[in-house]
Parts: C-alpha cells; structure tokens; sequence
C-alpha cells in the first residue's frame, strides 16, 4: 500500500460554511450521524445524542478549561535607549518551566532573543514583562515572564479568548462563556476541545438518567492545533506534545468498561488522543491513573483499543484531526460524509456543527 499524503485529505469547503458565531443557545446544532461500519449516513441534531447512546456506555469528557491565552505587548529595546515600539501579538501554547512559556509570536521577526516585552493593563499599568530567551521556527519563542503573585489572575484581566484563525473576527464577551465547555474545570488549553461546547447541564443529566456512565479526563490543548502540516506525507508528521492526566477515578471507569466489554464513547478527538496513547502506552494492561505528555499521530491504519464511538466537530482540510476520524471511520467514507455536510449546508469548525460516529 503506498503511503499516503497529507494531499489525500483535502475537500472542497465554502468560506461561509465556516461558523464565526456559536449557535443561538447552546446545544442547539445539527448533527450529522455515521455508521462506522457501512458509512450510513443520517441527519440529526446534538439534542438526538442522549438516545443514540446505550445504558451502560462509557461516554469520556475533556474537562481541560482555555485560558485567555491571546495577549498583546510592546516591545522595549532598554539595552539601547529606545522607546517602546510597535505592538506584538503573543500566543501563550505551553507552560516550559516556572515562569516559562511557550509561544507564537507575530510579527515574529521583529522579536529577537534577549528582547523585553510589555504587557498592559486596560488602565495602562504594566500588568506582565517578559523576556525573550529561544527563538524557534514559525514564530515560536520562549519567553521568561517576571515573577507576579497570581499569573493566571492577570491573565485573566488583560488576556483574549484565542479563537482560532479562521474565525475572521476579534473575540467579545460572549467567547469568555461559549469558547468554553460546561463542564471545563483545569485550566491550561489554549484552544477548546470542541465537541464538548454542544453539551449543556441538561444534556449530561439526560445521560445520567439514560444509564450512561460519564467519566473525565484532561488534555490540554497545545501548539498542534494551531500549525499547519507542513510536509507531504503521512509518516512524516510529527505533532507537538500535549500535555494530559487520566485521574483514579478516570482509570477505574475506563478499566471497568473494557473488563464489562461496554462502549467508550469518546467526546472529541483530544479524548481518543489520551485514551489511545494510555492504551498504546499500557500495551494491554489496565491503564494506571498518571500524568504525562503525548505527541501520538493517529492516522489510517492505526489500531483503536478503547475508543468505540466518537462525538467530533468538522475539521479542517489536510488536518491531523481529519487523519484520526479518518483513521476510525475509514478515509473514503469520512471525506464522502464531509461532501454530505457541504452539501446539506453544515456549520464547520469549532463553533460549528458536529458528527456522531458510532
């Protein structure tokens, strides 16, 4: 079989088929539902959720919660006397250390190493400095921020919601609720796991009453959702690290479903990331409660473990998130129930609609 190519992943998608709002009210999108065995294909809706799933499935969330993680500094050249010029975009992906993160800078060349930055308060106060210490490809940095007693506090009061580049405006008020999941509790994301923002309290507790267990987890969302696949074949990528925990409680559910052989329904595709590389990573053995980081690429091909069903958003062309529903349902038969979507005017991306593999 020859190797396939991040090409071999493309489909056609009308700018306006791209949502640049969350819906009306939450939990109110189309839902498009797939046989994973024949490729059937039903239009529905997210609120049809409940009754497609089974008493007794697993269903696993992804309660990473985004921080506002999308700043903007000045640039200070103290070492030779210069005022402070221009303003610098700063996109936090990654804590590296105390008081370290990584970063996507832009305009990346105008930032070398060794250069301060400042970050303002809306009265004008300088509420965060950081200085440059590596410079990496494609605008990313790491930079070493000063010391202050709350960093999250400030990030909170000078900070953006980092909404994702092709939602072609600047993020309001509202995004600080809906760029978020209900049931988001661990800070540390800086792009939102997707499938969940359809779930409302109402939602999880007509799961509950149906007899589905609800278990969770963390991976918080990193550097890879934002960069491109810049090479041509498959077994040439290679993904940033994300960062995840699978709790005591987590492991016991997971451990329990497989020795009772119920489905693990998967919420987004962070959670088969988890899942799959725990698995991979166990080879057959009960998964252990822990803390690591993975940089697993699944892509046509690979062998699921756990994972029996998957809610999941619409993706981008030649995506790595593309590759892995594709790896679960079968290239020919995802990209045929992308050109469905198109057809039937689905909403794309994260404030978009979602599909329901199963």
């Amino acid at each position: 079989m020859s190797t396939l190519r991040v090409a071999d992943f493309d489909f056609h998608l009308p700018a306006e088929l791209i949502a640049q709002q969350p819906p009306a009210e939450r939990g109110q999108s189309r839902m498009l539902v797939m046989d994973r065995a024949t490729g059937a294909l039903r239009d529905s809706t997210f609120a049809e959720l409940p009754a497609l799933l089974n008493p007794g499935d697993l269903l696993v969330l992804n309660e990473s919660r985004v921080i506002p993680a999308r700043l903007y500094a000045r640039r200070t050249q103290r070492a030779v006397g210069e005022n402070p010029t221009g303003r610098i975009e700063v996109l936090l992906t990654e804590p590296a250390g105390e008081n370290l993160w990584r970063a996507l800078v832009k305009p990346g060349k105008r930032v070398g190493i060794g250069e301060h930055l400042e970050f303002l308060s809306p009265d004008g106060e300088i509420a965060l400095e950081a200085e440059v210490l590596e410079r990496g490809d494609f605008g990313e940095r790491l930079l070493r921020f000063k010391p202050v007693v709350d960093f999250f506090h400030v990030l909170d009061s000078i900070g953006h919601i980092p909404l994702p580049p092709y939602i072609r405006r600047e993020d309001e008020l509202n995004d600080r609720e809906r760029y978020q999941t209900v049931f988001s509790r661990e800070r540390g994301s800086v792009a939102a796991p997707t499938a969940g923002l359809h779930f409302t309290e109402q939602t999880l507790d007509a799961l509950t009453a149906r007899g589905v267990e609800i278990a969770r987890i963390t991976l918080h969302v990193g550097l890879g959702t934002f960069a491109p696949l810049r090479v041509e074949r498959l077994d040439e990528v290679r993904l940033h690290r994300e960062r995840y925990t699978l709790s005591a409680a987590a492991v016991e559910a997971v451990n329990r479903a497989v020795a009772e052989n119920r489905r693990i329904v998967a919420v987004g595709t962070t959670v088969v990331r988890a899942l799959e590389h725990c698995a991979q990573q166990a080879d057959g053995c009960p998964l252990q409660a822990h803390s690591d980081e993975t940089e697993i690429f699944i892509s046509p091909g690979f062998n699921f473990r756990l994972v029996g069903a998957l809610l999941t958003n619409f993706h981008l062309p030649q995506s790595s998130l593309l590759m892995l529903v594709s790896a679960f349902a079968g290239r020919e038969p995802v990209l045929a129930a992308y050109r469905h979507a198109v057809q039937q005017s689905y909403r794309f991306f994260s404030y978009g609609d979602c599909m329901f593999i199963c």
